[in-house]
Formats: C-alpha cells, structure tokens, sequence
C-alpha cells in the first residue's frame, strides 16, 4: 500500500506543472502567400487618381501625377512619376508572455535576464493586468517576392527583431514612460477623452482624425506609451491598442518617420507625432484576417467589426500583426 501510494504520488507530481513554469506561448509562423491580405497593396494611386482602386480608405495624395525632387549634380533635380501605395513593412508580436514571441510559431525564449517579467506572486498570463508586452520585427514582404519591382522607393532588408519592450525601461514603467511623453497632462480630463468618440467614428467609417493624436479611437486613449492598458475590454482590443501605442512611442523615440504626404514625396521625415492615418494593422496570429473590408483596418476601428472567431482560448490569446504603411513617393 505504501509503495501504490508512493507511485500515485510520483505519477502526480511528474503530471503536475512545475511552480513557477511559463504560461504556454501560442502562435504560428506566418504563411508570406496565404496568410497576408494581397488586396491590402491596394488602392495604388498616380497623383491624385487612383490607377488600381480599392473600397479601402486612402489618405490624400499628392495633387499631380509629377513630382521633382532635388539631386547634388546639375540640373539639380530630378522629375518622375508621383506614386501612392500601400507597403507591409514590419510584424508585431504583442503578448503577455515575457519573451513570447507569436509570429516565430510561438517560440519563447529565456534570455536568463529578470527584466520584463513581474515580481514575486504574480503570474505572467494573468489577464486582468492589461499590460502587454511588443515585438518588432522588420518584414518587407514585397521586395521579398518582388511584386512591384519598378517601385525604388519601397523599404528592402532582410528579416530582423528590431525592438523588444521586455527590455525597455521606459515600456514596463508608468513613471519613467511620463519622460516619453510628458504632454498628457494636457488631456487627462473629460473634454479630450470625450474627443475621441469622434475619432472613433470616423476611424471605423473611413480614416482616423490624425489631429486627434493622442485618441487611438475605438481602442482607447495613447497614453501612455506603454503596454499598460487599464481599460481592456477584450483581447483583439487590448492588443490592438498596444501595438497602436508602440507605434507612437517608435515616432516619439525619432525611430520610425512619416511616409505619406505631400512633403515626403522625395524622402521620409522624422515625426514625433504619429500619423494615424498612414498605418494599417492586419491580424496575422492566432487567426489571420484576409479577407474582407475589415481584413487591415486603420488604427482606432472598431474591433467588433472583424474580431469575431480571431482568438482561440488559452493557446490563442498572444496576437500577431502585419503592419501596412502608406507610402507616397517619387519613382524616375
């Protein structure tokens, strides 16, 4: 009898998880052909007119179909064709799992440092906190598959991890993210939070106001530039609002510019506010969302529109996203 015992013990321990094991990290690797919205490229514009229309939103264009932009050698500028288009550039891993990372099939990897995990008693998986952790990958698929080859101004490089919240003071911290963005004094009160019911609307209806910088529309508020968010209503929409903040907080830190534009026509400029218009956000994980109107809404659309089916309990609650960026560019 002691030996059954002794057996039904060792059996319960070895089945039992070891205290303090990691939460599963869900996720899958990314299909680059049947994973990604293909009608997102679009509409493709020449100046002003759409050349490959869309029933998506696109922000302004440039007026004329010519632009010229300046060189170092007579005659000292150059003149070519005004083009508008849509590029996905980067993946996004956003998670509550320190070290989870989504979008590389939901590998989660020991780093052996403490930091970007939580204190003593709490658990890493543990829902009701809101804070979520981002990863930043670059991932400009179409120089990859060459599909627009003619576009000289589209983003190139190889596959890369730029940027991991886990590591970021500034990221895990409420009181150091104020040196990030000290400015939301000015809208913690009840006029510019009602601001953004207005940018909600016009988020999920056509395009965010981008001069309502500091509304993420439906999502919530963009401050403050972390992944602390108090107000999570659901899971798409908390990780929405996370990747949306980081966004932010990449301009704010000079690391990302603004693409679209009259005057980035002939380059990219730093801006330290984000422009929400130029940024689409496709679910690429647990679910992808590839089809459809809502298949990459800009930021600040409702979430009830495409969230339906999106997460799968318990191993599909860590979120991949494509990010689309509007570029306007001059092609000679």
């Amino acid at each position: 009898m002691k030996r059954l015992l002794l057996s039904i013990l060792a059996l319960a321990l070895a089945a039992s998880p070891a205290r303090g094991e990691a939460p599963q990290c869900g996720g899958t690797l990314v299909n680059p052909v049947t994973d990604i919205c293909w009608s997102c490229l679009f509409p493709i514009s020449l100046g002003a007119v759409p050349i490959w229309p869309s029933d998506r939103p696109d922000t302004r264009n440039p007026a004329s179909p010519v632009c010229t932009c300046p060189i170092s050698v007579p005659p000292f500028f150059r003149i070519g064709l005004s083009i508008g288009y849509w590029e996905p550039v980067r993946l996004i891993d956003v998670t509550k799992k320190p070290y989870c990372f989504v979008n590389l099939g939901g590998t989660r990897i020991d780093l052996g440092l403490g930091i970007g995990t939580k204190g003593q008693g709490q658990s890493d998986n543990d829902d009701d906190t809101g804070s979520w952790h981002v990863h930043h990958y670059m991932y400009p698929l179409i120089y990859w598959l060459e599909i627009l080859t003619d576009f000289a101004c589209m983003q190139t490089s190889d596959f890369d991890l730029l940027y991991l919240t886990e590591i970021d003071p500034l990221w895990n911290s409420d009181e150091l993210t104020f040196l990030l963005n000290p400015e939301v004094v000015l809208f913690a009160n009840i006029p510019a939070i009602a601001a953004c019911a207005a940018d909600c609307t016009a988020a999920s209806a056509n395009l965010p106001i981008d001069e309502l910088f500091w509304c993420a529309g439906c999502h919530g508020g963009m401050y403050p530039m972390n992944g602390n968010n108090s107000a999570e209503y659901g899971h798409v929409q908390g990780a929405s609002l996370a990747a949306e903040r980081f966004l932010y907080k990449l301009h704010r830190q000079g690391l990302a510019w603004q693409h679209s534009g009259n005057g980035h026509v002939c380059s990219n400029l730093p801006a330290p506010l984000l422009k929400k218009s130029e940024h689409r956000l496709q679910l690429v994980n647990p679910v992808p969302n590839v089809s459809g109107r809502w298949a990459c809404p800009t930021i600040g659309a409702s979430n009830v529109l495409y969230e339906v089916g999106k997460t799968i309990p318990v191993i599909g609650e860590d979120y991949g996203f494509l990010l689309w960026k509007k570029e306007n560019c001059c092609v000679f």
